[in-house]
């Protein structure tokens, strides 16, 4: 049997079209949450050793790694980059286009 599987063109914006609560949010921490891999990965480090420099157990330091980010807020994840080395710089200006938007870098 076959079934139509009716396609939609994305808004680039992949939570809000899933429609997810507070897809901006959720966008933000699935950037740290690379980040912060990232750099665990570039310390050439365990998920045990992360666990123990960030304070959390590994279980933890798992989820987030693979992008499970209940129970972690933006202000934690800035203080995980902080102990990783990582400086966090958030700038608030005038928006540039029509749209105000949210970007981590």
């Amino acid at each position: 049997m076959t079934e139509n599987i009716e396609i939609k063109t994305s808004s680039g914006k992949v939570f809000a079209d899933l429609g997810l609560p507070n897809p901006e949010e959720m966008l933000v921490k699935a950037e740290l949450a690379r980040k912060i891999s990232n750099a665990i990965i570039a310390r050439h480090i365990t998920q045990e050793k992360a666990a123990e420099l960030l304070r959390i157990d590994q279980p933890k330091v798992s989820a987030l790694m693979r992008g499970r980010l209940t129970g972690f807020s933006l202000e934690r994840m800035f203080r995980f980059l902080n102990t990783l080395g990582i400086d966090v710089e958030i700038t608030v200006k005038l928006k540039s286009r029509d749209n105000a938007r949210i970007t981590v870098v």
